[in-house]
């Protein structure tokens, strides 16, 4: 386990899959209901461990189980590729403790992580207001591109993070 500022960090295994896919049932819910008016609603299997299993758990992923004083509240999924352009796929933060600064501290974990990473990329949906704040003004990401633009369900955003310390 790693300590990061008041965090710890763990390699993410399929015994976590349940535990955490209850918080992130919880995380995309409270969206849902926040940004669509809707009581839930997420990506294909985020309720039932399925969207863990798959991306959590595949071999080409980095996945953290996160914990604050030994209690499970997040996780967060990269790839890491060889040509140091790198692809943020997931992060959720149990919905009682957002907007505490503990996404932020997820991420620098990640670039500390990484320090080799020319470009951060990652998409997110086109109605979570609060994640365009999170990953524009929060972590420093750019929108690049708009895809589906207006469509309340397909909307998604594109957003890149050029890494200036990066070494060639």
């Amino acid at each position: 386990m790693e300590e990061f500022a008041g965090l710890q960090f763990r390699d993410f295994t399929a015994a976590d899959v349940m535990p955490f896919t209850r918080i992130m049932k919880r995380a995309f819910d409270e969206d849902a209901r926040r940004h669509l008016g809707e009581e839930s609603g997420g990506p294909p299997g985020y309720d039932n461990g399925d969207f863990l299993r798959k991306w959590a758990l595949d071999p080409g992923s980095a996945a953290y189980a996160i914990f604050k004083d030994s209690v499970p509240i997040g996780v967060v999924i990269v790839w890491i590729n060889s040509s140091h352009e790198n692809f943020l796929g997931n992060i959720f933060v149990d919905p009682d403790l957002q907007d505490q600064g503990i996404g932020t501290t997820i991420w620098r974990f990640i670039e500390q992580k990484y320090p080799e990473t020319k470009v951060w990329r990652t998409e997110t949906p086109g109605f979570s207001k609060r994640n365009h704040n999170f990953y524009v003004n929060k972590c420093g990401f750019k929108i690049v591109k708009i895809e589906h633009p207006g469509d309340k369900y397909e909307e998604s955003y594109l957003m890149e993070k050029e890494m200036s310390a990066a070494q060639d």
